[in-house]
């Protein structure tokens, strides 16, 4: 078995027994809804979160190994844009719920659109692709909002139980989080991409058959069948049934044009921001000096809070690409798939949560506890921190491959950032916000996501790496002792071999070596193979054929060497300390490695620049804070 499924069914293991025993230990509590609701939760984050995961990867794969090879420019505007409508959705889908469908109508159009989503990715190719994205950004706005309102039914106001049910139902949406990259991702890197599609998929199946089951057997009671408040006909002619079906069928086509040519997205989303802002400010002058403090305060860490969400979504684009290219993914004795280290930040939630909780209660019980300007400044001193930790990886770079400690103290320090700010602002919009437009402010809290998914796309590009580009500049040259081979490697023959094939393909291909050894009494450039001795071992040990035949093929190294005659050299099978000294000193490793090194300098430059930029947000909140504390009023 690859090692990467040995330790996705260590995780589920431990995830089953987990569930289980919260379940039975909450069982007399909450009413039966809440555990189905929270399965329903966790399939549906696992179908998402398994899709993020290996989204920009997919994009930027080369087309031999099932991707779309897309430069990074453009996979990174296709995620920002679906990430932006992602966002945006759910204010028409909860529109639909209260007036026309109830929750669980909304709920199950919502998966069976999302299942859709993803098995129309698993067909693979770019048309079905963008139909995909378009049909999980309309479900997810049907289902996403949802589904949270529909627990709130079960529980009424003052209710105790209240809170510790939606801190199990949040559970369920870590739990998802963590188990997919795990699962999908292992699964889209190992498998093939599509089916890691194909399993998100079935999850969002899952999810679908459990709530149905439970909607069967009872467990929902009269809840979310009706809205409370039926719109009047909408539409003369139609009924206002028909209206939410008809609306997906007109959106479908609109959001695949908005995800195919996502510039208009930035123009939207500025003429929106633009336009709430002026609002905002215009709305807090018609009340009175308390109320319309509170709404400046509003405002304010509005700006700061897209800031947070504008850097740290770049998990699932930019730094993404960053761990595929130029981390050492071998940690403790382990290497792991790029995918693994999105697991990573819902596993920090899941630890951490309780420590803030516990935190906060004990910090307000002695007086202490730091008002809201103070907590989003700390929040986003530790988002800066996190890259700066990252750049310091930098001095134990070997080949352009940071070590994948630092990695994970971005991780570590991103997440605590991310807990004390992303609870405590959602909590303040509500106690902040007139009793008359607390809803509409909520949902333009929640609006800043979606803006912060689409700003991160313009940030994401200044990390974009084009081999290309960087092997044809000629400061490349100083990589290059050779001038025959620089010549060669940044001309334009090879520069279209590059654009139909990775850099390691195109060193080997005939092509190259034909160029290379042009005109020389004696040919001086050939292509090498040996076998890596542990990764045959490792193969012979795997149980399924498919992929022992996978693993001998991936034990086989290719690469381009100086020869005396020009002939292949063979140097058999060789144990990966001798195989690691050949590859590095090989005319493939030193382009390599020289490509590398360039790219971990343009991504540690532009991450740098962010941490230094949040930690400066930091310290100017910290500057404010006396007076942004002042136009709270009182509130904490």
């Amino acid at each position: 078995m690859h090692p990467a499924y040995k330790l996705m069914l260590i995780a589920w293991a431990a995830v089953a027994a987990w569930v289980a025993f919260v379940i039975l230990l909450n069982r007399k509590v909450h009413p039966k809804a809440l555990f189905a609701l929270f399965m329903v939760e966790l399939w549906e984050r696992f179908s998402y979160y398994g899709m993020r995961a290996i989204l920009v990867l997919y994009m930027t794969s080369e087309l031999a190994k099932g991707g779309f090879a897309f430069d990074d420019a453009k996979a990174y505007g296709i995620y920002g844009a679906y990430g932006a409508l992602v966002y945006l959705t759910p204010i028409l889908g909860g529109f639909f719920a209260d007036k026309i469908m109830g929750f669980r109508k909304a709920i199950i159009w919502g998966a069976l659109l999302m299942a859709a989503g993803q098995f129309t990715l698993f067909l693979n190719n770019q048309t079905t692709f963008y139909i995909g994205l378009a049909l999980l950004v309309i479900g997810n706005g049907f289902f996403k909002p949802n589904i949270s309102s529909m627990i709130g039914r079960f529980y009424p106001e003052g209710d105790p139980r209240r809170d510790g049910a939606f801190t199990i139902f949040y559970m369920g949406i870590n739990i998802g989080a963590f188990l997919t990259p795990l699962t999908c991702g292992a699964i889209g890197e190992i498998e093939g991409w599509q089916y890691g599609f194909l399993t998100a998929g079935i999850g969002m199946v899952l999810g679908f058959l459990i709530f149905m089951w439970a909607q069967s057997a009872g467990w929902y009671e009269t809840h979310g069948l009706k809205p409370e408040e039926e719109a009047k006909p909408i539409i003369k002619g139609i009924s206002n049934q028909l209206i939410p079906y008809i609306t997906t069928l007109i959106l479908i086509p609109i959001a695949w044009l908005l995800i195919l040519k996502n510039d208009v997205v930035d123009v939207m989303l500025g003429i929106l921001a633009v336009g709430i802002l002026g609002y905002l400010l215009f709305l807090a002058g018609k009340y009175d000096t308390v109320q319309k403090q509170r709404i400046w305060v509003i405002v304010l860490l509005l700006l700061f809070t897209t800031v947070f969400w504008t850097f740290f979504e770049l998990a699932g684009s930019a730094m993404n690409l960053f761990t595929e290219r130029n981390v050492n993914k071998t940690f403790l004795g382990m290497t792991f798939t790029t995918t693994f280290f999105q697991s990573i930040n819902p596993l920090f939630i899941m630890l951490f949560a309780p420590v803030f909780s516990w935190l906060w209660i004990t910090l307000s019980k002695a007086g202490k506890e730091p008002a809201a300007p103070y907590k989003f400044a700390v929040g986003l001193s530790l988002l800066g921190l996190g890259f700066l930790v990252l750049t310091l990886g930098k001095a134990a770079a070997v080949a352009g491959l940071v070590p994948a400690f630092f990695l994970i103290m971005l991780y570590l320090l991103h997440t605590l950032g991310e807990l004390t700010l992303s609870p405590v602002g959602l909590s303040l919009v509500t106690k902040l916000s007139p009793a008359k437009i607390v809803g509409m402010l909520m949902g333009i809290w929640f609006l800043s996501s979606s803006i912060a998914h689409q700003a991160g796309k313009h940030i994401a590009r200044f990390t974009t790496v084009s081999e290309s580009k960087i092997i044809q500049n000629p400061e490349f040259k100083k990589y290059i002792e050779d001038q025959r081979l620089f010549e060669v490697l940044s001309g334009e023959e090879f520069g279209q071999l590059m654009k139909e094939m990775s850099v390691e393909k195109a060193l080997i291909n005939e092509k190259t070596l034909q160029l290379l050894n042009q005109g020389l009494e004696s040919p001086k450039y050939a292509v090498a193979t040996l076998q890596i001795q542990e990764a045959i071992d490792r193969a012979n040990n795997l149980s399924n054929g498919t992929q022992r035949q996978k693993a001998l093929a991936e034990s086989q190294k290719t690469f381009l060497v100086y020869s005396d005659n020009g002939a292949t050299k063979d140097y058999g099978i060789v144990p990966q300390s001798k195989a690691s000294e050949l590859l590095d000193g090989s005319i493939s490793g030193t382009v390599i490695s020289s490509l590398r090194n360039d790219s971990l300098d343009l991504g540690l430059g532009v991450f740098r620049k962010l941490g230094l930029f949040a930690i400066g947000c930091g310290v100017l909140l910290f500057i404010l804070g006396p007076m942004v504390s002042r136009w709270m009023h009182g509130i904490k």
